[in-house]
């Protein structure tokens, strides 16, 4: 008995009960070796007085371990450990303190590390941000999105709305998507054309990991966006770059790369290229699309900020003068509402969407069915399309603020083009200054933006980044440049 009770340890002031702390403890020591099959364990009213406490708990925790199959019972011999356990030898004391492994730190087995998939989570808290180009949630119409939430939640047969759904997402969502795309991008889609997903993503994963086989050529351009590049290196392809200019991507160096090899998909940025802003030219999105379907290659279109064009009406998608099948066509309500409101599409042909839905299944059995109705309702009002409207104006004069700002305060010190969309301005920085550093020195003053390494898929080092004004009122801008200024000709 007494090494067995020597061996518990009994917290009064935890909040576990007592009697499952003593059965988590035997258990333990089962496994461990130091109490072995078939021994015998100290009477109840032995073990209670040992650890002083009441007889019962000891009962209720031999109960437990009883109904479990840890312990067995013989009547008139006493409580015993089950026999059906294998030997195990109890492992010696470890005297080097080097060599015991933190198992809620460190795994017992290996896996491989993929560099690839080490790139930063961006959590930023800094008062005052010139982001990547994310929306200001101060302007989204929340309150009519939770009270369509809520309308979800109480309204309706809660068993069919609260229980499983179709993996390709909500077919009102689907429905009113549909409508919104071919009226607002030149689509010709139904429901069954629209896989409902939770942002960009997940779209790019699931093609990638549905479409590609390792050692398949996707083509990416030089300068892009690195979460793109991660999932085509996690499906094993083989990654080509692609040179861009003022006018996008570089179709004929792309026509020289196919006429060499067998390329399997094309990510592109059409409307306005990531990180660039650039925006294809007609002739070039004619030439790619006749190359798509020349070669056999998919275009995956990432229509990342299609709503936010200022100079003129936006450019149709390449999805919508796709004669052959070929594009697939990517966006989400992340640049719209926030990036917390996990909601994109896919739209594709049919049997390419089911494909894909059906993979979806595996990872993820569906998605935010309640938010997902909220957002169609949404769209049904016109919410969503009022909320773009008013948004158009407020980030347009967002735009010409940072424009203005960095023309008159920083003109000694960057370069950049006037968007003509989106919501970030590509900013190329004189080369004697160390972005890097100044991004540092910047937070440390509450001013986060990035150092624009993410960005650069070449091996030498671009001195640009891109300065988000969308998600900061005027004011919050002035400050922002202020900052840099005092930080430029100070260093």
């Amino acid at each position: 008995m007494q090494p067995i009770s020597s061996e518990l340890i009994i917290d009064k002031l935890e909040k576990l009960p007592v009697y499952l702390q003593i059965a988590n403890q035997l258990t333990d020591l089962i496994r461990k070796g130091i109490m072995q099959s078939g021994q015998q364990l100290p009477s109840s009213r032995q073990l209670a007085d040992a650890l002083n406490i009441h007889r019962k708990t000891v009962v209720r925790a031999y109960d437990e371990l009883l109904a479990q199959g840890w312990l067995e019972s013989k009547t008139g011999s006493g409580t015993f450990v089950a026999k059906h356990f294998p030997e195990i030898n109890p492992q010696p004391l470890n005297d080097n303190p080097d060599k015991i492994i933190d198992t809620k730190k460190f795994a017992g087995f290996s896996f491989e590390d993929k560099p690839h998939l080490h790139r930063g989570v961006l959590k930023n808290a800094s008062s005052l941000r010139l982001d990547d180009g994310f929306p200001d949630p101060r302007i989204a119409p929340l309150e009519e999105l939770s009270r369509a939430y809520r309308t979800q939640l109480i309204t309706g047969n809660s068993y069919v709305k609260l229980g499983y759904g179709d993996t390709a997402g909500s077919y009102w969502l689907r429905r009113q998507l549909s409508t919104y795309l071919n009226e607002t991008r030149g689509l010709k889609t139904g429901p069954e054309n629209i896989l409902i997903v939770r942002g960009t993503v997940m779209g790019l994963y699931l093609s990638s990991t549905g479409l590609l086989n390792p050692g398949d050529n996707v083509a990416l351009t030089e300068l892009g966006w690195s979460g793109a590049r991660m999932n085509f290196m996690q499906a094993g392809a083989n990654i080509l770059q692609i040179p861009v200019d003022e006018h996008g991507i570089i179709v004929d160096a792309l026509d020289d790369i196919c006429k060499k090899i067998k390329l399997r998909m094309l990510y592109v940025t059409s409307h306005h290229h990531y990180p660039t802003t650039v925006a294809l030219r007609a002739d070039r999105r004619l030439q790619l699309l006749a190359l798509s379907e020349k070669y056999g290659f998919i275009i995956f279109e990432d229509d990342y900020d299609y709503d936010f064009h200022y100079l003129s009406r936006p450019l149709l998608p390449l999805a919508g003068a796709d004669q052959a099948g070929m594009v697939l066509y990517c966006g989400s309500f992340t640049k719209t509402i926030s990036p917390a409101f996990r909601v994109g599409y896919l739209v594709g042909p049919e049997n390419v969407i089911k494909h894909l839905s059906l993979l979806r299944r595996i990872i993820d059995r569906q998605g935010d069915t309640m938010l997902e109705n909220a957002m169609a309702e949404l769209l049904q009002n016109g919410i969503i399309q009022r909320h773009l409207r008013k948004s158009l104006r407020t980030y347009r004069q967002r735009r010409d603020v940072i424009c203005s700002l960095l023309h008159s305060h920083l003109s000694d010190f960057v370069q950049f083009q006037i968007p003509d969309g989106g919501m970030a301005v590509w900013t190329k920085f004189d080369k004697n200054i160390d972005l890097e550093k100044l991004a540092q020195k910047a937070l440390k003053t509450g001013l986060y933006f990035s150092d624009g390494a993410e960005s650069n898929l070449l091996p030498e080092r671009l001195n640009a980044t891109r300065f988000g004004f969308a998600s900061s009122t005027v004011q919050e801008l002035e400050q922002s440049v202020e900052i840099l200024t005092k930080l430029l000709k100070n260093q």
